[in-house]
């Protein structure tokens, strides 16, 4: 589990990220979104103590990130996949780190076996790798601890669809399994389909956060009978907003309620359900309208 507590960073008078707080459980990929500047990339780095935070404080697995012994057999963490050393090859990258986390040289095999990448490409030196094959020996060395947490900032980029679908299934089975996933990424249809709970920040404040499916749902009802005017007069004079769509009415009256109004009134209802979620794209213009591209890259 990560818990961030009132996670604050300033740079002189600039504040970068100010008293975010949120919490990724276990058994679940928690979604960290944000336009460019948000103060996504800062915070997952106060995360992972790379950065020192102005004021808060933040914990994996109940525990300061700095006070993890062996941190790479507890947390596996991709911030940037064009961070390795470009002389060295794929299995060398992982075979060191190995060495350092005191595993046995087998599970470096497990490891690019599991992300995808063959013996003849883990052979060649990093300076030949697409971005693509950069994520995939990035993703490997996150894993090569078999950790508990994973946190990932652009996971997929430079990924084929092809690519996509698989990291989606190896997050998903890594979350099932009990571990716990913080993921950054700007490809929203990916997040909304992968992610449990979303978090969303944007001028580095927390601007929406919660499980995906009730940050998704519309509130509200959708009905149709066999006469809207009469049902409208009903829902009107009982208070709700009505407004009128192609499907029938859509009123902020719950179900129970038309349903009830239906029955008094005795008008015949032909469809009656819940509001359609809305996509995470929508929530996530709604919420960020006032927070596009920053000036400070965070």
């Amino acid at each position: 589990m990560i818990t961030a507590e009132h996670l604050t960073k300033r740079y002189g008078s600039r504040t970068v990220v100010d008293d975010v707080s949120f919490t990724a459980r276990p058994g679940r990929v928690t979604g960290f979104l944000g336009p460019n500047g948000a103060g996504k990339s800062t915070t997952m780095r106060m995360v992972c103590a790379l950065t020192t935070p102005t004021a808060g404080e933040c914990t994996v697995l109940s525990r300061p990130f700095r006070e993890l012994s062996n941190p790479g057999r507890h947390v596996g963490v991709l911030l940037d996949a064009s961070a390795q050393h470009a002389g060295r090859t794929g299995h060398e990258t992982l075979a060191l780190s190995a060495r350092l986390m005191d595993l046995p040289t087998s599970r470096v095999r497990e490891v690019l076996d599991q992300v995808g990448l063959s013996l003849r490409e883990a052979a060649a030196r990093t300076r030949t790798y697409s971005l693509g094959m950069r994520q995939r020996l990035g993703l490997a060395h996150a894993l090569l601890g078999d950790p508990e947490v994973l946190i990932l900032d652009e996971p997929v980029n430079g990924l084929d669809p092809a690519g996509i679908r698989w990291m989606r299934g190896l997050l998903r089975s890594f979350a099932d399994g009990g571990g716990t996933v913080l993921l950054s990424s700007h490809l929203l249809l990916e997040v909304e389909a992968l992610a449990d709970d979303l978090v969303i920040i944007g001028g580095g404040r927390i601007l929406a956060q919660g499980p995906t499916a009730e940050l998704l749902a519309k509130s509200g009802t959708l009905a149709r009978s066999l006469d809207d005017d009469a049902l409208l007069r009903a829902l009107t004079e009982a208070g709700h907003d009505v407004t009128r769509s192609p499907d029938g009415l859509s009123t902020s009256a719950s179900l129970e309620d038309v349903g009830r109004l239906a029955l008094s009134a005795a008008i015949v209802l032909i469809d009656l359900h819940p509001a359609s979620r809305a996509g995470l794209e929508e929530l996530f213009f709604s919420a960020t309208a006032r927070h596009g591209r920053e000036e400070i890259s965070a």
